[in-house]
């Protein structure tokens, strides 16, 4: 979806929670009257696209870095035996083809005629020292758990490499798949983030720490090359500084981080477009089915019938999310569509509330609490207005909501010690994989085991997400998480809150954009840049 404008701050239709709305027209007008203020100058060089990103990539060795700035940019200069389409489904990357003759081997058949960035021919023996130097611990990695299960990596010839499993495990390709890890060559040393050599569309040229990233383009790309000749990542960490950049002239790309009303505002603006599409991040509420009100059912349920999520989307998103039915984002191939749903129903909530125990106080009327509950937050702008959201529309059933904001370290640290009672949160990336249920369901998985933060057991949930962690056939494997999501579903130890979309500002001479569903950088690799008249910039 393109969008090329759009309304500022607009009035809550009846019903709806506005307790955020002034916060955020204040904040909307302080962003109008700063953008109203600035020069308009050009980029320097039209033949570099400078993307604006809020943090520096903390290692470049695709077999290290985990966070996210980090892989998105190990997906433009490395690439790995196999990567992902839309659906996530898997398909070959360096490898042209594999086979696995039994659950416990692999056998992947390179392409011919890749080379690395330096010239030097791509052979099974670079596949084998990236993984070898993962397992033998020569290089310090988080990465390393994720092959655990992995005994041996052989290579018959050149072009062959096989892998041989100590277990089944349904979820290892996907640990092969570009960014998870890239192929790194037979000769890299110690030094080599600093100096990375791959195969993928962008080479590096240079960084500068916590200033910039600059790759250029691979001419010998094995696909066919991209058509931009460079693109410059600059690191700013302010998202206000972000948008005014844009403005100016001297950015030409920023995704996924300005504040929902930044995006508006700025789609007006004659030479700047907005590209949206759905993702696959997922926002969430926690619940600590170890507090005495939460281990119930019926609560949990109450909950999620007492929060209007249309409004949440509507108002406080400015409608850049779609609304999550659990984990799994519907373009997926193991996504279940017919689980059950909560829509806004306050009387059904309440009703709830009275079979689970909690009725309104005799004679107290209808502003009586019911029961008191703690969230924790973050201090981020949008999860303290999500939570001040919350406790305006929870109050309306008798529930009253207390906010404690927590530095992310903090907060952390408390939900994986289990110290909460509700939590928000968000999963970007993980949810691709229809292994996290287990990561974050199963009951072997509370911490610091896994993710089961909120210590949820069902036998049968664990049962299932057993088979399917070492089940072969996708088919069998499907229909085993579709169960698993309709009894999440039906359990809700997490209240579904909305999946994020894709909100790319780029300058107009940007196009042929295809942004993925996971966020990636990947789309660079397919942008075309057009000379387009200068616009003259209308004041606002």
């Amino acid at each position: 979806m393109r969008r090329k404008g759009a309304k500022g701050c607009s009035g809550a239709k009846a019903g709806s929670s506005t307790s955020s709305t002034p916060f955020i027209c204040f904040a909307l007008l302080t962003f109008l009257l700063l953008l109203a203020s600035c020069s308009s100058p050009r980029a320097a060089d039209p033949g570099t696209v400078t993307f604006l990103i809020e943090t520096m990539p903390a290692n470049l060795d695709p077999r290290i870095g985990t966070d996210a700035q980090s892989q998105r940019l190990h997906s433009l200069v490395f690439s790995g035996l196999l990567e992902r389409d839309a659906e996530m489904n898997l398909r070959g990357d360096l490898a042209e083809r594999w086979e696995s003759p039994d659950p416990l081997t692999y056998v992947f058949h390179l392409r011919r005629g890749v080379r690395f960035h330096n010239g030097r021919a791509l052979t099974s023996a670079d596949v084998k020292f990236t993984f070898d130097s993962i397992l033998s611990g020569a290089i310090k990695t988080p990465k390393r758990g994720a092959f655990r299960m992995l005994a041996a990596v052989e290579t018959p010839d050149a072009a062959t490499v096989v892998f041989r499993l100590r277990e089944p495990f349904a979820s290892f390709l996907w640990n092969l798949a570009r960014p998870s890890v890239g192929i790194v060559p037979a000769d890299a040393t110690a030094d080599f983030a600093q100096h990375p050599i791959g195969t993928g569309p962008f080479r590096f040229l240079r960084a500068r720490q916590d200033e910039e990233v600059v790759l250029e383009r691979n001419s010998n790309y094995f696909r066919r090359p991209p058509s931009i000749e460079r693109v410059r990542f600059r690191i700013v960490p302010d998202a206000t500084v972000r948008a005014l950049e844009l403005r100016k002239g001297t950015a030409d790309l920023v995704l996924n981080s300005l504040s929902p009303d930044m995006v508006p505002v700025l789609a007006r603006q004659p030479d700047l477009e907005v590209t949206q599409q759905p993702g696959t991040t997922y926002w969430y509420v926690a619940y600590n089915l170890d507090a005495p009100a939460l281990g119930r059912r019926e609560v949990r349920q109450a909950l999620a019938y007492a929060t209007d999520r249309r409004a949440l989307v509507t108002y406080l998103l400015r409608g850049q999310a779609r609304l999550a039915d659990g984990l799994l984002p519907p373009n997926h191939w193991a996504y279940e569509p017919n689980v059950p749903r909560y829509e806004y129903d306050p009387a059904r909530a309440e009703r709830l509330l009275d079979a689970a125990g909690f009725p309104r106080p005799a004679g107290a009327g209808g502003h009586a609490i019911r029961l008191k509950l703690t969230l924790k937050t973050s201090t981020e702008e949008i999860t303290r207005l999500l939570g001040a959201v919350l406790q305006e529309q929870w109050r309306r059933v008798g529930v009253e909501l207390e906010l404690r904001p927590l530095e992310l370290a903090t907060l952390y640290a408390d939900i994986t010690r289990g110290n909460f009672q509700l939590y928000t949160l968000r999963w970007v990336g993980g949810n691709n994989d229809p292994d996290i249920f287990e990561f974050v369901f199963h009951s072997r998985k509370i911490p610091p085991d896994g993710a089961n933060r909120g210590h949820y057991r069902n036998p049968r949930l664990d049962v299932l997400v057993d088979q399917a962690r070492v089940e072969a056939d996708r088919e069998r494997r499907r229909q085993l998480y579709s169960e698993v999501q309709r009894i999440v579903a039906e359990d809700l130890p997490y209240l579904n809150l909305w999946l994020s979309d894709n909100v790319l500002v780029h300058r107009r001479r940007i196009t042929q954009v295809q942004l993925a569903p996971t966020g990636d950088y990947d789309f660079l690799d397919g942008i075309v840049l057009q000379d387009l008249p200068r616009i003259q910039k209308s004041g606002l």
